[in-house]
């Protein structure tokens, strides 16, 4: 085995990414994902793609503001595509990637698991907040 400068070692450590790290990208994009509005709008998105206003209507309580960022980011990281068609007015459509759809049955597992077990948290909390 040939010897590997420490530049080298180095340059291969980055290829291997750790989300414990604070540098690591990979926690970079755990933040990303682990956002209230990104797993509800990747779980909004499942059924196809959906125009900003139908996404908007779904996600009750987002602001436009935090929608169109959550959009954004999305895009940029490759989980959703835009389309936009030419019309008057103009028609834009978001719509899962396949990595997005990747993502999608863990999304999905943690939206089902959180309204699943709402009682149960619901029930701890009040246990934990009781006078004691």
């Amino acid at each position: 085995m040939p010897t590997r400068t420490a530049a080298q070692r180095r340059a291969e450590a980055s290829i291997v990414y750790d989300a414990y790290l604070a540098e690591c990208p990979a926690r970079q994009l755990l933040d990303r994902i682990s956002d209230k509005w990104v797993s509800l709008a990747v779980n909004a998105l499942a059924d196809g793609p959906q125009r900003y206003t139908g996404l908007q209507r779904r996600l009750a309580s987002v602001s436009q503001k935090m929608l169109t960022q959550t959009l954004r980011h999305l895009e940029r990281d490759g989980l959703v595509s835009r389309t936009v068609t030419p019309a008057v007015p103009v028609r834009v459509e978001y719509a899962l990637t396949p990595l997005g759809r990747s993502l999608l049955p863990l999304m999905r597992a943690i939206k089902d698991w959180a309204e699943e077990h709402m009682d149960e948290v619901r029930a701890a909390r009040t246990a934990y907040d009781a006078p004691g």
